[in-house]
């Protein structure tokens, strides 16, 4: 660990809370002014704001391509590696792959000691090799803030591809890790997280979502995507468009860290759940639900758990499953899929 007077990584960025992104109502006025590709073998691209895309290369075979980076969300280097590394393996996972190769994306000042920048590298490289991939170079560039992540090539059967639109009126919402990472970042920021929730959200940034995949990927998916920086108000209301139906998500239900609730209701909200409450806020519910619960549903996260849309009768083998595969985080039936209603999403 680099001892905090030498230096906060945290600090050295400008943007505050979880991990950071370009909102698709910003992306959106951009993307359209590009070509239109088409290639009947392209069996996900942009359309829908899925994970990653898909490549066909044979019956038996398709190609998953991804990549995230983004500013540091700890000041321990080796840990914000882990967690960059599984935030970005993690599509691989939520569209029904296996990575393979990784390549690193670094942006580094270089005014800054680089044995920190070794540090990053040596904890984004644990996590490939804990999920069978290989690490097979990357890229750098000078930038007066840090950055890091991945880009990952994944591999998937054509046939067992997670998309995240198809969820079904019926279906029921199960969420693989809990809520709160941008909250008690913000806490830890303001030394005001306890020891037990500064352990926990490292627990949940680091964990990769490979076990949960393999859980689900023995049953019939409807739906599937990471939550992440859009937190699970945009991750949620994404799924319900592209699916044309409405999700009815449990508040109670919800899994969450430690002392995010109280957190919460202090106000210690980063300025990314504000954004997200902007982009989805016209298409959501949220009837009388209290105001923490609703920050609480639009906390961006890192490295967030697979949100799966399956059948009721698959919904508690699923969980057994689950908890028989000794996932690290709680996890939990959150919501169910309804007939498309006047907004996307509605919370009770």
């Amino acid at each position: 660990m680099i001892p905090d007077n030498e230096v906060r990584l945290t600090q050295m960025t400008k943007t505050a809370g979880c991990a950071a992104k370009i909102g698709p109502g910003t992306l959106a006025g951009v993307l359209e002014n590009l070509p239109k590709f088409h290639d009947p073998n392209l069996l996900v691209g942009i359309e829908t704001s899925d994970d990653g895309a898909i490549y066909k290369v044979s019956d038996d075979l398709a190609l998953i391509q991804t990549l995230d980076f983004f500013t540091p969300v700890v000041d321990d280097p080796y840990t914000f590696g882990q967690v960059a590394a599984a935030n970005a393996l993690s599509d691989i996972y939520a569209m029904g792959g296996e990575p393979k190769i990784a390549l690193n994306i670094v942006a580094w000042p270089n005014c800054v000691n680089p044995q920190l920048l070794g540090k990053i590298l040596e904890g984004g490289a644990s996590k490939v090799l804990e999920a069978g991939a290989v690490l097979a170079g990357g890229h750098s560039v000078q930038d007066d803030e840090p950055k890091y992540g991945l880009s990952v090539t994944g591999f998937v059967h054509p046939d067992k591809v997670f998309k995240n639109c198809g969820a079904r009126p019926g279906d029921v919402l199960i969420l693989t890790k809990p809520l709160g990472t941008g909250i008690i970042n913000t806490a830890v920021k303001a030394d005001m997280a306890s020891e037990k929730a500064k352990e926990e959200v490292v627990k949940v940034m680091t964990s990769l979502n490979q076990k949960a995949k393999r859980v689900i990927e023995n049953y019939d998916v409807h739906s599937c995507t990471d939550v992440t920086g859009f937190g699970l108000a945009g991750h949620s209301m994404e799924m319900a468009e592209g699916s044309n139906v409405t999700i009815e998500l449990f508040m109670a239900d919800l899994p969450l860290q430690s002392e995010a609730v109280e957190l919460a209701q202090m106000g210690l909200i980063p300025e990314g759940a504000y954004k997200n409450r902007s982009y989805t806020e016209a298409k959501v519910d949220f009837g009388t639900t209290e105001e923490y619960l609703c920050d609480i549903f639009c906390d961006p996260q890192t490295s967030g758990g697979l949100l799966v849309s399956v059948t009721v009768e698959d919904a508690d083998k699923i969980l057994k499953d689950l908890e028989e595969a000794g996932l690290e985080t709680s996890f939990g039936i959150i919501g169910r899929v309804l007939e498309k209603e006047e907004k996307f999403v509605k919370l009770r």
